[in-house]
């Protein structure tokens, strides 16, 4: 007969996504997941199956914490440029109040290029994103915020590039008047 679960399994995952944010998926060790967790090797695994498939739930979980608030805000009224500002905004208070760099970032370096399934799981990531973001200079274009010639779709990219940049920089030491001069000269590209 099975034993029953008397753990948090979300507790656990938000545990985990931490840790390997932190630390990144070959440097985190069963070890540190379970300090992380509170949880033993054997309810890891059992609960889990493996570290990969953990860290998958754990990725999941940091996309869609990360990308809802981002896709309220293009979803809202106001006009595209106020909205890329408080993206821009945003990313530096994450960079300054939470574990500096982007787990999705550092996944993409360090296990798209030899893990297939985390490599889709991050490219219909970027597609969301950069759908959301396209979506939004579109709608600015027709309103006549931006001008008519700016390419939505590059813009969109420019965008994710500019914050992933701004994730490494703060991983690296940057500090937030760093992030904030980076922010305000991609502002001058609308």
């Amino acid at each position: 007969m099975a034993r029953p679960r008397n753990f948090d399994e979300d507790r656990a995952v938000e545990a985990a996504m931490r840790t390997f944010w932190a630390s990144g998926y070959e440097a985190t060790s069963t070890a540190d997941l379970c300090a992380a967790t509170g949880l033993g090797r054997s309810s890891i695994y059992n609960t889990f199956k493996s570290k990969n498939a953990l860290f998958e739930k754990a990725l999941r979980r940091y996309m869609d914490q990360k990308n809802a608030p981002v896709l309220e805000l293009m979803d809202g009224d106001a006009p595209v440029r106020d909205k890329m500002r408080a993206l821009l905004w945003r990313v530096i208070d994450q960079e300054i109040e939470e574990p500096p760099g982007c787990l999705v970032v550092n996944s993409m370096v360090e296990l798209a290029p030899h893990d297939p399934r985390v490599a889709r799981s991050l490219r219909r990531d970027l597609d969301v994103r950069v759908e959301t973001l396209r979506s939004a200079f579109e709608a600015g274009r027709r309103r006549k915020e931006i001008a008519a010639e700016c390419d939505s779709l590059g813009l969109a990219h420019f965008v994710i590039a500019t914050i992933s940049g701004m994730q490494v920089a703060a991983r690296g030491g940057a500090d937030r008047v760093t992030l904030e001069a980076i922010a305000t000269t991609a502002l001058g590209a609308f």
